[in-house]
C-alpha cells in the first residue's frame, strides 16, 4: 500500500481476483475449481480460465504437497555459498542437481557464486553431504551454516494480500 491508503499499481500480471484465488488455494490446495468458484463468488469456468492464464503465464507452477524434511529424517537444514570456477556454472549446477540432499540452487551476487539450500539428517550426514558438492567438479570453496530455526517459512500471502 502507498502512504495514502491507496494501493500501489505494479505490473498488473495478477489481479485482484487472481490474488483471491491464489490466497484460497494457498491455504487450501486441495479444493476443487467449482469450491472455489463458490467461495469466490465467480463463475466455474471464470476459475478455470484464471488457473489456465496464470499456469500459461508461469505464475502458478503447480500443486505439489507441502512435506515436512524433519518428519522425513532430514531434520538439518544447511545454507552453503559455494565459489566455483570460471565458466563452469551449469556443470556445477548440473552436479549439485544430481545430490538428493540439495533442495534448491540460487546464482548470486556478492562473496560467493551460488547459494544452496542443503538437508541432512545428521551432522555427520551433513559432513557426507558436503563432501560429495566439493566433489563436484568446478567448485572450488564452500562455506556452511546450519540452520537453527525457521522463523519466516517460505511464503507468498504478503504479496497476494498486498494485491487484494
Amino acid at each position: 500500500m502507498a502512504q495514502d491508503g491507496q494501493v500501489e499499481h505494479f505490473d498488473q500480471s495478477v489481479d485482484r481476483l487472481d490474488a483471491r484465488l491464489l490466497l484460497l488455494l494457498t491455504d487450501e490446495p486441495r479444493l476443487g475449481v467449482l469450491e472455489c468458484s463458490r467461495r469466490l463468488g465467480v463463475a466455474r469456468g471464470t476459475v478455470q480460465a484464471r488457473l489456465d492464464r496464470l499456469t500459461a503465464r508461469g505464475v502458478l507452477t503447480g500443486f505439489p504437497p507441502a512435506v515436512d524434511l524433519a518428519a522425513m529424517g532430514y531434520g538439518l537444514t544447511a545454507f552453503a555459498v559455494l565459489e566455483i570456477a570460471q565458466g563452469r556454472r551449469r556443470e556445477v549446477v548440473d552436479g549439485l542437481a544430481a545430490i538428493g540432499e540439495v533442495c534448491e540452487v540460487h546464482a548470486t551476487t556478492g562473496q560467493g557464486d551460488l547459494f544452496a539450500r542443503v538437508v541432512a539428517r545428521s551432522n555427520a550426514d551433513l559432513q557426507r553431504v558436503i563432501d560429495e558438492i566439493v566433489d563436484v567438479p568446478g567448485v572450488r570453496r564452500l562455506s556452511s551454516s546450519i540452520a537453527l530455526s525457521t522463523p519466516v517459512p517460505p511464503r507468498v500471502r504478503p504479496l497476494l494480500e498486498r494485491i487484494t
